[in-house]
């Protein structure tokens, strides 16, 4: 054995004491031996780094204890991922030139909807900033995907491994703290890669569609907002003004109707439950990756993991968080156009710029897809635009808002195809009666 494995088997040692050559065999028939792994990256011609690495196994194993997902290093890579290219902190200065523009944007806004500002003090956060504070919904949203994706990795690691006994329980085995601990270490490296991939693409908490905190609050990040408007032929203080106005009517829009981001999450959650792991393609990836590398391992999660067929409830299900997020972002389009207009001779441009960025499918929803499989796309977006546009100029903002009181009475995914038929019917008072009969209730405060 060469010096330069000696470090990796004191590793050994004080990991699994006397099961410490058995443990080495194990890993050798894995190919991960102490030679390759000392000179993996070049550590060894670095003692320095190597006792960095020898500590950072020492936490890996200790900290993925009991978890699917390694939550503890899935904050640190996403703060890395957000420093990457610098993050610095945001100065006075910005702080209160982005300030200024929410006040501006929420001016404009009174215009435009009846719905009322966020109570809460606009936040201009640096991208750390923004990972300390989303972090937690990620959490929530993709924390069960990422058990199962887990648990299904350490199924197939261990399978993939000829000195495992597939018929002894996980825990059987000298190197079974070591192997339990690759799981969660790649899915923690996976979740943390997407979180900070989105912070440093991410304008405010709305560019999902959905609020990422628990309580409306208007959010910029200026560094994101800059780096968009480099390069194009508007004013950056233009497109300052556009994101501030975007991202406060989506905070009141949801501060006005409480439901809706219990719906949306309730949807994701729903679908979610249902994912299913493509095995072959799971056992297909760690074998092209290996298992001497785990940021390998944690990138070949992003090529194709989760079945390609949804079940008749999930398809449904994705039917219905589509035409949700059509419908969201088809009123802010709306109110913010209305909003704007008066005061952005470049409205037009910076609307159609947005549009694009949303119903393509920008990196928030690439993000949010190898996270989940699921593509949060706006579908039929032009058409919920068009449909509040003409209810602006049939009904008024009040009537128009006030179908965002109850979910019952907003187009279902069927309407929204024939938006026109629907708009007619219900402007009409065709079809039923009981609809507007209800509006005008809550309109007028009744049942409260």
């Amino acid at each position: 054995m060469s010096d330069q494995s000696e470090p990796w088997m004191r590793l050994l040692r004080e990991l699994f004491g006397d099961d410490a050559e058995a443990a080495l065999h194990q890993l050798e028939s894995m190919g991960m031996t102490p030679d390759s792994l000392a000179q993996m990256g070049g550590v060894a011609a670095s003692p320095a780094m190597m006792d960095h690495v020898l500590r950072q196994i020492r936490a890996l194993v200790s900290q993925s204890g009991g978890e699917d997902v390694n939550w503890t290093l899935a904050h640190d890579v996403a703060r890395g991922v957000a420093a990457q290219g610098g993050d610095p902190t945001v100065s006075a200065a910005t702080a209160s030139a982005y300030r200024t523009a929410v006040t501006t944007a929420e001016l404009w806004l009174d215009a435009a909807t009846d719905f009322n500002p966020a109570t809460a003090t606009p936040r201009v956060w640096s991208r750390a900033e923004w990972v300390e504070a989303t972090l937690p919904t990620w959490r929530r949203l993709a924390g069960p995907v990422g058990s199962s994706v887990s648990q299904a990795l350490t199924g197939v690691l261990h399978q993939g491994n000829p000195a495992w006994d597939a018929d002894a329980p996980v825990e059987a085995g000298p190197t079974a703290s070591l192997m339990g601990a690759v799981s969660p270490t790649v899915c923690g490296m996976h979740m943390g890669e997407a979180a900070g991939a989105l912070a440093r693409e991410a304008f405010g908490a709305t560019d999902l569609g959905f609020l990422l905190l628990d309580e409306p609050c208007v959010v910029l990040v200026p560094r994101n907002v800059e780096d968009f408007a480099h390069g194009l032929d508007v004013p950056e203080e233009d497109v300052r003004a556009y994101v501030a106005l975007r991202e406060a009517a989506h905070v009141r829009l949801f501060g006005a109707a409480p439901w809706l981001a219990g719906q949306l999450t309730t949807l994701i959650a729903r679908y979610a439950a249902g994912i299913r792991i493509d095995l072959d393609a799971l056992d297909g990836a760690v074998r092209d990756a290996g298992m001497s590398d785990p940021q390998q391992l944690q990138q070949a999660l992003a090529s194709g993991i989760f079945t390609p067929t949804h079940s008749p409830e999930q398809q449904a299900t994705v039917e219905t968080i589509e035409t949700w997020l059509a419908l969201i972002e088809g009123w802010v389009d709306e109110v913010t156009t209305r909003a704007a207009a008066p005061h952005l001779t470049t409205l037009g441009p910076l609307r159609e710029m947005m549009r694009r960025r949303r119903a393509a499918g920008g990196p928030a929803e690439d993000t949010f897809a190898r996270l989940l499989g699921l593509e949060l796309r706006p579908r039929r977006l032009r058409d919920a635009s068009a449909l509040w546009a003409s209810l602006s100029l049939t009904w008024g903002q009040q009537r128009r808002d006030g179908l965002w009181a109850t979910p019952e009475v907003l187009p279902s995914t069927a309407d929204l195809a024939q938006w026109e038929a629907w708009r007619d019917r219900v402007v009409s008072g065709g079809e039923p009666d009981e609809m507007d009969l209800e509006l005008q209730r809550l309109l007028d405060g009744e049942g409260e």
